[in-house]
């Protein structure tokens, strides 16, 4: 074939249609009109020769050769991307982009304290962070749309293999109480008193959830007995409701920095049981890694971990 039967464009175009649903709503996020999104299509399919969408309904339904299209032509744009960031790095070893991605809390309270460090050294990387689930962010970094990650759950058993997963740091989980609970004037409590606490909770399938769940058992503390008073979707949404007096939580160290400062939450410690998780960095070790990727990285185990290990860092 000496003629390819697509173009960079055409390919876009169908991305767009596949991530929005619909003709509309794709010509709107690349600011080009309806009739043209259109028009490319039907080129496209008369130069391929085969239907890309089914067209019976009001969403844009991929063909199965369209499907197939889709699946090589994010490919061919991200090896594009790639090479444009490589030849930008070239021009200049300091410029370029970073697409930095991260799990909820981690992305919440710790990436933006990194990415304000790292900014301030190098102000002219432009740097995108995206927060989704530990699950999202670990497949969006083997299809090399982030650079590097900072996740706190378990990546995705299908890419272990692929990717490359770096202890970072170790996140405490804290057990928060209102000041005006009883508990609040307690050194520690008991395992015992954690069955007689009303909990505030994210929802099951919460990779903070089970984490707890898991290392509360492994002290032989068993989660199923707690008394769960309300299953909220956020983090600052259970704290307001700590706060408020509804309820205890456990929720990550780096969550309430300020809290604890101000004095108005209390963090209780419990005898003989501290609840932490693993931090890590996640790459695609078979995808290019930028200049500023490679310096963000080392911003971050020079300037958060320790020289002597790397599961002792103060996230507070």
């Amino acid at each position: 074939m000496t003629d390819l039967p697509f173009t960079l464009d055409q390919l876009r175009i169908l991305k767009a249609i596949a991530t929005e649903g619909s003709f509309k709503r794709a010509a709107d996020s690349l600011y080009i009109s309806q009739p043209a999104v259109s028009l490319q299509v039907q080129n496209l399919e008369r130069q391929l020769n085969v239907p890309l969408f089914d067209r019976g309904g009001k969403k844009a339904h991929l063909t199965q050769a369209g499907d197939l299209l889709l699946c090589h032509g994010n490919r061919i744009l991200a090896m594009c991307e790639e090479t444009c960031r490589a030849l930008e790095d070239l021009q200049n070893l300091q410029g370029g982009s970073l697409i930095v991605g991260a799990s909820q809390t981690t992305g919440t309270y710790l990436m933006p304290r990194l990415i304000g460090l790292f900014r301030q050294r190098y102000p002219q990387v432009i740097v995108q962070l995206q927060v989704h689930s530990t699950r999202r962010i670990a497949w969006s970094v083997a299809n090399g749309q982030i650079d590097l990650a900072v996740i706190g759950g378990e990546i995705p058993l299908e890419l272990k293999q692929t990717l490359q997963i770096t202890s970072y740091a170790e996140d405490e989980l804290a057990l928060i109480l209102p000041k005006s609970h009883p508990f609040s004037k307690m050194k520690d409590i008991k395992k015992e008193d954690l069955y007689r606490l009303r909990f505030i909770a994210l929802d099951t399938q919460s990779t903070i959830r089970k984490v707890i769940d898991k290392i509360l058992n492994q002290h032989g503390i068993d989660s199923s007995r707690f008394t769960i008073e309300m299953e909220l979707n956020s983090i600052e949404a259970i704290k307001n409701a700590v706060q408020s007096g509804l309820g205890v939580a456990f929720v990550s160290v780096s969550a309430i920095a300020k809290e604890l400062e101000l004095g108005i939450l209390h963090w209780a410690k419990i005898e003989n049981v501290t609840v932490k998780r693993m931090l890590s960095i996640v790459i695609n070790p078979n995808r290019y890694r930028s200049k500023a990727a490679e310096r963000f990285r080392q911003e971050i185990l020079t300037l958060f971990v320790s020289n002597n290990t790397q599961s002792e860092v103060n996230l507070v």
